[in-house]
């Protein structure tokens, strides 16, 4: 709770009990009873009526059907017995078989709320029937709305400003129904006045009855919203379960983590609420913050998990997750706009967004705060293809696209809460999701009816030919093939340093680069056996878990990366005493008989520094080196697993 409401809070109770407590100290200074029966009598009828009480739905906190007998009250007696009576059933009703144990706060601001309640009410008779002399009924009327009012309004601001909920909201929703039986209640109360003019003040005892009945129409009514409200949380649960479901789907499949949806919903409500989006908007978008990514299902896991740029190619399978996430979510039925969010989330402010191209206030207002959050929190977290931002860098970038990428209205509120917000999220404790076997290996099933494959296609070189960059592509396979056939023929002879020394005189003739790895698969792990060039050092003591990092994408998606990011392999800069001037990457794997043995990398100082035609000719000559690297694999001793003898031989680089 902010500090700002808590003020509001204490202020808005302070007020509340001095007026009340104003309210009954002129009434007692004023004392007066003509009838001490009548008012004992009243006194008792209010207690035992108190005990007619219902839980009120929606809130902690129960309602008396006692409120008939304060107008009584008003029509029969004075201010002071009307207010001590309302202080005693208010007692009695908190402490006459309670419901939950009040704190001692809520019971002075209950009781004062009632004195100030009877007061306004009593005051609002007698007004009334000095304007219209002897006009009971008008009085009467005009008591009751007053006391329905004052009642209604005072705990709908209480309960707005504890519960950060709109007051007009928690009116409409709690206390707007009950208006009828405050009018109800004003009927009863003048009829039974009106018997007692004519037979006795004893005859308030048959007000009785109609309490109990109002209660039980109470009991009846309140059963069906209970029986409604019970339904439409179950509703609520459904569609709470199916996007904690549909969230799950999506950390099986991208690399965003739960920490990461925590703390966009976190950011995003707290943008709506300075918005001022309404419930619907809201709830849409508490949604569309966890699910907006769903329809990268859709999208290649290579192309998911890429630790490098996407091609142009890559990057039009994954423009059409927003398009497919809006499709999956439009069969759940959502009772508030969750699709068109997730459609928008990528769309830009200037227009130049996808899928559809909306401008400005076009896009709904819950994917424009998606969209800014989402960034900020994606360049302050690490990814596969780079590094995280400080959180002020990142909120600086995001400013920077202000009025072209994002909506200035709420970028401007993000730039002024933004270290609060990180505050807020990193307070919230995070419940990690169940985790899915995504490793588990099942040791039962037959072929499946297309069969297995006998043997895998060589990897596409995109080669077009003619040229002298065909002839280079062609010498490069050339050389590649020669140099695994001189290390399959040599059988045990040739060690697998001297087949990587071979590998990487061959490779520098071919692909100028600034240091060169060679990572082999042993147990799921790429260990470099073969490292040259700046930062060797850096390299040689990379352990990198298949999957994981640059190489271990290549390794496990058996695909080639172009200008990849070297910060990103796993422990490479992990001591922050430690400087890498290289930038880019190129990596390429290394293929066996039936997988990938080996990757190779080559680094670079420069930003981009590998063309794609240097991609091609890399795996012109890597494409039958893998084999040779398995067989003498094969031949090596177990003793050597693990060691990487050429890392050191191979310093003669700059460190």
């Amino acid at each position: 709770m902010s500090s700002v409401r808590q003020i509001g809070i204490r202020v808005y109770i302070a007020g509340m009990t001095l007026a009340g407590a104003g309210c009954l100290a002129f009434a007692l200074a004023h004392w007066r009873s003509t009838d001490v029966a009548r008012f004992i009598l009243y006194m008792a009828v209010a207690v035992l009526a108190s005990s007619f009480k219902i839980s009120i739905p929606g809130v902690e906190g129960t309602m008396s059907m006692s409120f008939l007998l304060t107008l009584l009250c008003i029509l029969e007696l004075g201010l002071p017995e009307t207010l001590l009576i309302g202080l005693v059933k208010t007692l009695a009703q908190f402490y006459w078989k309670p419901t939950r144990q009040l704190k001692l706060v809520q019971l002075v601001f209950n009781l004062s709320q009632v004195t100030v309640c009877s007061a306004a009410s009593y005051g609002a008779y007698k007004l009334t029937f000095q304007l219209f002399p002897g006009s009971m009924p008008l009085g009467l009327l005009a008591a009751a709305i007053t006391q329905f009012a004052v009642n209604t309004a005072a705990m709908s601001i209480i309960l707005g400003l504890t519960e950060d909920k709109p007051i007009s909201s928690v009116w409409t929703g709690i206390y707007l129904w009950t208006f009828p039986y405050y009018m109800v209640g004003a009927a009863i109360a003048g009829l039974v006045s009106l018997l007692n003019r004519h037979f006795g003040w004893q005859g308030s005892l048959l007000v009785l009855a109609p309490i109990y009945l109002m209660y039980r129409s109470y009991r009846v009514y309140l059963g069906k919203l209970e029986a409604e409200k019970l339904h439409a949380e179950k509703v609520s649960t459904l569609h709470l379960r199916t996007i904690e479901a549909l969230a799950l789907a999506i950390e099986a499949k991208d690399q965003t983590t739960g920490e990461h949806l925590q703390r966009v919903r976190i950011y995003a409500m707290e943008l709506a609420r300075d918005l001022g989006l309404s419930e619907d908007e809201s709830e849409a978008l508490r949604a569309a913050s966890v699910l907006h990514d769903i329809g990268k299902l859709a999208v290649p896991e290579h192309i998911i998990s890429k630790p490098g740029k996407l091609t142009p190619e890559e990057f039009e399978k994954m423009k059409i997750h927003p398009i497919v996430g809006a499709e999956i979510l439009e069969q759940v039925d959502f009772p508030y706009p969750v699709v068109p969010i997730v459609r928008a989330h990528h769309e830009k402010w200037d227009g130049s967004g996808y899928p559809n191209g909306l401008v400005g206030e076009a896009i709904p207002i819950g994917a424009r705060i998606l969209a800014a959050v989402d960034c900020l929190d994606a360049l302050a977290s690490d990814r596969q293809y780079r590094r995280a931002l400080p959180l002020n860098e990142a909120m600086d970038k995001v400013a920077s696209e202000a009025g072209s990428s994002f909506d200035p209205r709420v970028v401007g509120i993000l730039q002024r809460r933004y270290v609060e917000l990180e505050k807020l999220a990193k307070e919230q404790p995070f419940q990690a999701p169940p985790k899915l076997s995504t490793d588990v290996k099942v040791e039962r099933g037959l072929a499946p009816a297309a069969g297995f494959a006998e043997s895998k296609e060589a990897v596409d070189d995109n080669v077009k030919p003619g040229g002298d960059y065909a002839t280079l592509v062609a010498s490069a396979r050339q050389q590649g093939r020669a140099l695994a056939e001189f290390g399959l023929s040599q059988g045990t002879a040739l060690s697998l340093d001297d087949m990587l020394s071979l590998l990487a005189v061959r490779v520098k003739k071919i692909v100028p680069h600034d240091s060169m790895a060679v990572y082999v698969l042993r147990k799921e792990v790429l260990v470099p056996e073969f490292v040259s060039g700046e930062n060797f050092r850096l390299f040689s003591c990379l352990r990198i878990p298949m999957g994981e990092g640059l190489s271990g994408w290549v390794a496990q998606n058996s695909k080639p990366i172009l200008n990849g990011n070297p910060s990103v392999e796993p422990g490479y800069l992990s001591d922050p005493t430690k400087y890498s001037s290289l930038r880019s990457a190129l990596a390429v794997p290394l293929e066996g008989a039936s997988s990938v043995v080996a990757v190779l990398a080559l680094y670079r100082v420069e930003q981009d520094g590998f063309r794609r035609e240097e991609l091609s000719v890399l795996q012109a000559l890597a494409s039958q080196v893998g084999f040779a690297i398995e067989k003498t694999l094969q031949h090596s001793r177990p003793a050597n697993a693990g060691i990487a003898p050429s890392a050191l031989a191979a310093s003669a680089g700059a460190d």
